[in-house]
């Protein structure tokens, strides 16, 4: 049973229980994109039969992960066979585990709302968009959200976090940002803007068809 009921797995060279956090942003990338549809289907079509869907597919995965064993979560196990041919990078359970804790209040918030009660408020568009961005920063960039309030609420200090951020280290002059770089980056969104502004009409425009095949489509 202590196999079955268990968070986190026992590598050699680490005296933590540790996950995969490999597989762990493929499965946040798989969740993401299943809520991010779904919201699509809410906003555009004002469908809530997928929302409610994924929030049950969410709900159960994530509390696979935390009451049972991660390595029998379903998103966790496609996410395992995504990345099998990769290096493994490993993560202290722990803090997963605390990040997991928040998605389950989270979840079952959603579910009982959403799913049981029926019934939509500011409430779900909030958790539905936290979901969302907690799944996006885990998946793009690897940055546990959920695991930074760990460090916040427990005194201990997080151990073998994802590129060793718990590690205090300068950082390489690969990583290091130039204040030409972030000019760079403010003028790119200026010009953005000032495109967007001048030619606002253009882009609310539907195009026309240059060569008026939609036209001869319809004469046949």
């Amino acid at each position: 049973m202590s196999k079955i009921f268990k968070f986190g797995e026992e590598v050699e060279g680490y005296t933590i229980p540790v996950l995969n956090e490999r597989e762990i942003r493929a499965a946040a990338g798989i969740l993401f994109l299943m809520m991010f549809i779904s919201i699509l289907e809410v906003i555009y079509r004002g469908n809530f039969t997928w929302l409610k869907y994924a929030v049950v597919i969410f709900m159960t995965d994530i509390l696979i992960r935390v009451l049972i064993n991660p390595k029998f979560a379903p998103s966790l196990i496609l996410g395992r066979l995504i990345v099998r041919n990769q290096t493994p990078e490993y993560v202290g359970a722990k803090q997963k585990k605390f990040a997991w804790i928040i998605g389950i209040v989270l979840a079952v918030t959603m579910f009982v709302h959403l799913v049981v009660m029926n019934a939509y408020s500011p409430i779900t568009g909030l958790i539905c968009f936290i979901c969302l961005i907690f799944l996006f920063f885990e998946s793009a960039f690897g940055i546990c959200l959920g695991c930074k309030f760990y460090s916040l609420i427990y005194k201990e200090k997080a151990q073998c976090c994802p590129g060793e951020v718990c590690e205090v280290k300068d950082r390489q002059a690969i990583q290091k940002t130039s204040w030409a770089q972030i000019m760079i980056v403010l003028v790119f969104f200026g010009y953005i803007f000032l495109t967007i502004s001048f030619l606002k009409e253009n882009f609310s425009k539907k195009p026309f068809d240059l060569f008026g095949i939609e036209k001869h489509q319809q004469t046949k």
